[in-house]
């Protein structure tokens, strides 16, 4: 049982719960090892005890930890304690994008495909390391409060160790791609298709396919046309409109390929919206009504058998049937779940095995014959070489004008004749900075083994243009500048003019010049400058949460320790230096004063010995005037006595070290001196001298309170 307080692997102290999900928990906690927050997610105890789930959780941790990418959510530990299995993740501090569009109603197209170009760099990156998501829906994307997007929850993600993995774990079924609706493989085109319903949802503030059950809204997912976003929002530009429906294609074969190459689309239409470069194969064809089989009906009956009121993995599974419902005639009803799919087939014959075995034999058939057909056409006119025929003969140079230096550099070195490829730079007003505006061979020409290339690329060496990001929202701001190859660092300003989480200014200006991989500074307006701030209320909080609530009002604050008698407030605020309250100036430096518990207290309980323990000429008897005092000089004690050993005993001393003064007079009596040569007698007459002697003092712990 997790507990506020409780400590997980002697280092995660737990704070708050911020979340729940199908099979675990999410708490704010602190990681005193490192000093920092972090979230931890716990198996639900009623799964703990499962080896299946806590393999499968396991699974999850295993996969996102091999996952570094800013896009992403970091996992920084894994680990189980007294039957409780937990994953340590990055604390994100921010809003999920479901709630986000829920808040805005429909997101800008701007705004929108910014946010999807973030989501799927992190995508990219899980993809390349042959990890699929399966789960990708709003929930499980959060923007944060720097407006970095991140892609969170591999919870039913595997390392692929093929091209494709098949599995039978359903994601949200609003979300699912057909082919997991079915039961079938899914592979990265599954992410894909998923990543476009997100978009469709942020672009108009619902989903394409709903219905009263899951097993109605897979069916729609199969079988139905996806619905154009324009039908619903129609100042969305065409490019953003085919580049959705691209991506939810019924067919895998006709979607993006790859997430790198819808991310090349989703930026192309930053720039030129209204252009229809999207290239959809077979729209029409591939969108019409398909009739469901008995197999994948039977299938989806599978996948989506649950209880009504939740649609999370049960523990155990249901095996009792719906129980039928008596009607006129002594006939059963069937349940609704299968009316909805059943009605029409009940009239039909299906295809035999046999029927079924020969058509797919057919197919394959037809499938083998076109790989040879497009091989050997393939050879003819050059697409295929092998690499010894490449060296000896060459291969003819491709064209690389329009592309960006980068993916032209990329192309020309996987012909694989080991080019001498250079680079020049030539501002231009008609081709884009960053784009090959020419090369030194022409397409076409014969380039054999170590030859010469020089690309012309428009822009000065190593300076693209800076986009202009005023009065844009921070995360449009951020995709805009990576999307060109910029790193960014966030600030915070006061505008009367420019709305509240828009760029007010950035460095370097837009429209300057400056190098790829630098990193442009924008400062984010936090609205209109109020002339005071209220000092909040801090108290009981931890230091770093009472800093950086100080600091969300644009004040700052100062830890300081202090001892406070209540031991259950070791390590949290105490006090201020100001009410709360308090009205003050922005930028006002507030000490925060943290206790370290009770104040140790000391005594000093001593016999003090005479002065003549140092000083012989000190008369046993004279008066001597005793005085103790702190390290800081605050006296303790004073009296004047005129007998050794004297006892002392003080309580309650606030410091540890301290000085014991005596201060006494040494008297000398009056004497007859005779001169030798004269023989004259003189009286020389006695002294008085007051003298002073310190002895530094330790005082003594008092380890029992009184």
């Amino acid at each position: 049982m997790i507990k506020i307080g409780m400590m997980l692997g002697d280092r995660y102290e737990i704070l708050e719960k911020i979340g729940t999900g199908g099979m675990s928990d999410v708490y704010k906690a602190k990681d005193h090892k490192l000093n920092r927050f972090v979230a931890v997610k716990v198996l639900k105890q009623e799964f703990s005890e499962n080896t299946s789930f806590v393999s499968k959780f396991r699974v999850e941790a295993q996969a996102a930890a091999s996952l570094m990418h800013p896009n992403i959510v970091n996992v920084y530990d894994v680990g189980e304690e007294n039957g409780v299995h937990f994953i340590v993740m990055e604390l994100v501090e921010g809003i999920t994008l479901k709630k986000y569009i829920e808040k805005k109603a429909r997101l800008s197209v701007k705004e929108a495909v910014s946010i999807a170009i973030q989501a799927c760099m992190g995508l990219e990156a899980a993809h390349n390391n042959h990890i699929i998501h399966r789960d990708i829906k709003p929930q499980n994307i959060i923007i944060s409060k720097e407006g970095k997007v991140k892609v969170t929850d591999f919870g039913i993600a595997k390392a692929a160790t093929s091209n494709t993995i098949t599995s039978n774990v359903m994601g949200s079924v609003h979300y699912t791609s057909p082919e997991q609706a079915r039961g079938g493989y899914s592979d990265e085109r599954s992410d894909i298709y998923s990543m476009g319903i997100t978009l469709f949802e942020m672009l108009t503030g619902r989903v394409p396919f709903n219905g009263d059950t899951t097993v109605a809204i897979a069916i729609k997912q199969i079988q139905e046309p996806m619905p154009s976003p324009r039908d619903f929002v129609p100042e969305i530009p065409v490019s953003v409109e085919q580049i959705v429906l691209k991506c939810t294609q019924k067919s895998p074969d006709r979607r993006y390929q790859s997430v790198g190459a819808l991310i090349d689309d989703l930026k192309k239409s930053l720039i030129t919206p209204d252009e229809n470069f999207v290239k959809v194969i077979d729209t029409e064809a591939n969108a019409a009504t398909r009739k469901v089989s008995r197999d994948d009906m039977n299938q989806i009956k599978k996948q989506y058998k649950k209880s009504s009121h939740t649609e999370e993995i049960r523990l155990k599974k249901n095996s009792a049937k719906p129980p039928a419902q008596p009607v006129k005639g002594g006939k059963k009803k069937r349940p609704d779940f299968e009316n909805e799919i059943l009605d029409e087939e009940e009239e039909e014959e299906y295809e035999s095995r046999m029927e079924r075995f020969t058509t797919i034999l057919a197919v394959a058939g037809a499938v083998l014959i076109g790989c040879i057909i497009i091989f050997l056409a393939g050879r003819a006119i050059g697409i295929f070489r092998f690499p010894s025929s490449v060296q000896e003969s060459g291969t003819q140079m491709i064209a690389v004008a329009g592309m960006t230096e980068e993916d032209a550099t990329k192309a020309l070195e996987d012909l694989g004749l080991d080019l001498n490829i250079s680079v020049v730079y030539e501002e231009s007003g008609d081709v884009e900075d960053g784009m090959v505006i020419s090369a030194s061979v022409e397409p076409g020409t014969l380039l054999k083994q170590g030859d010469a290339v020089t690309l012309t690329v428009s822009g000065t060496e190593g300076g693209v243009t800076v986009p202009d990001t005023y009065n844009k929202s921070l995360a449009e701001a951020v995709s805009e500048l990576e999307a060109e190859g910029f790193q960014t660092e966030r600030k915070e300003g006061y505008s009367d003019t420019v709305a509240k989480g828009n760029v007010m200014s950035q460095s370097p200006e837009g429209g300057t010049k400056a190098e790829r991989g630098s990193t442009v500074i924008i400062t984010i307006s936090q609205g209109p400058q109020e002339s005071k701030v209220a000092v909040p209320d801090v108290l009981g909080m931890l230091p770093d949460e009472a800093k950086a609530t100080l600091e969300a009002v644009g004040l700052v604050g100062n830890v300081e320790e202090v001892s406070d008698d209540d031991e259950t407030k070791i390590g949290r605020v105490v006090g201020l230096s100001y009410s709360i309250g308090t009205q003050v100036e922005p930028g006002t430096t507030i000490s925060i004063y943290v206790s370290t518990g009770p104040a140790a207290t000391y005594m000093y309980v001593e016999n003090i010995e005479s002065p003549a323990v140092e000083d012989p000429a000190y008369v046993e008897g004279t008066q001597c005037v005793i005085v103790l005092t702190t390290a800081s000089g605050k006296e303790l004690y004073r009296t004047a006595v005129t007998s050794f050993p004297y006892p002392v005993n003080l309580l309650n001393i606030s410091e540890p070290t301290g000085t014991l003064t005596l201060i006494y007079t040494v008297t000398t009596d009056a004497a007859t001196v005779t001169d030798p040569a004269t023989g004259e007698v003189t009286t020389v007459p006695g002294t008085s001298e007051q003298r002073t002697i310190n002895r530094p003092v330790t005082f003594i712990r008092n380890d029992s309170g009184t």
